[in-house]
């Protein structure tokens, strides 16, 4: 189980700080949300605040881009310190030439799905991808409820993973705790995005250790 901390949780006048507790904790990929203020109603983080990270980080940076037109973004931020950059299928019209443009950068490719996104409109791309995201909250802003019905989703394609042979991680955004990981672990989640669950507890490494300690029934 990888857990990926997600910094829209963290203190923003502490980033550097916050960064390096969960480092310490016994993360080794750190979840990046890149927002436009279209694509999604809200404002995060851009590449010079990756670039600023990688100068003291060898985490895996795990950057989902919520923005339209993300073809637009790839080359900075791979050249920022992005190691896997993920893509909704939903801001783009052309998704295979995105993904394969990521992997000629040198990066990996991940593509996203929302909650209303039915994983069957993923069908062409799976064999180019490292990683699939299921949102399991609407994207945009942490803290949010898990939405049990984005499980199917999850199971759906840790079915088709197997049947067809193909070799990506299936990664999960939003409301997870102690509740919800041993559920999405159990329909076939490999990457866990926790936000508000690890920045906001007084004892972070605890709440990694917890998640990390779950296993598939």
């Amino acid at each position: 189980m990888k857990i990926a901390p997600s910094i829209l949780s963290a203190d923003f006048t502490n980033l550097q700080a916050d960064v390096a507790k969960v480092q310490q904790a016994g993360a080794r990929y750190l979840h990046i949300d890149i927002m436009d203020g279209h694509f999604v109603d809200n404002l995060s983080f851009g590449p010079i605040v990756v670039s600023a990270l990688r100068e003291h980080f060898d985490l895996v940076f795990d950057c989902h881009l919520m923005v339209d037109e993300p073809e637009k973004y790839l080359v900075t931020l791979a050249n920022a310190g992005a190691d896997i950059i993920g893509v909704h299928i939903e801001a783009t019209a052309h998704i295979h030439r995105v993904l394969g443009k990521i992997k000629d950068l040198g990066k990996k490719a991940e593509v996203v799905i929302n909650p209303g996104t039915p994983v069957s409109v993923l069908s062409e791309v799976l064999p180019l991808v490292d990683q699939v995201l299921v949102m399991t909250v609407d994207p945009g802003f942490g803290g949010q409820k898990f939405l049990e019905s984005t499980l199917t989703k999850v199971s759906e394609l840790a079915k088709i993973r197997k049947e067809k042979g193909l070799n990506f991680d299936i990664e999960v955004d939003g409301g997870i705790n102690e509740q919800t990981a041993p559920k999405a672990l159990n329909a076939g989640a490999d990457v866990l995005v926790a936000g508000s669950y690890i920045f906001d507890a007084k004892d972070p490494k605890q709440r990694i250790q917890t998640l990390k300690s779950y296993e598939r029934d």
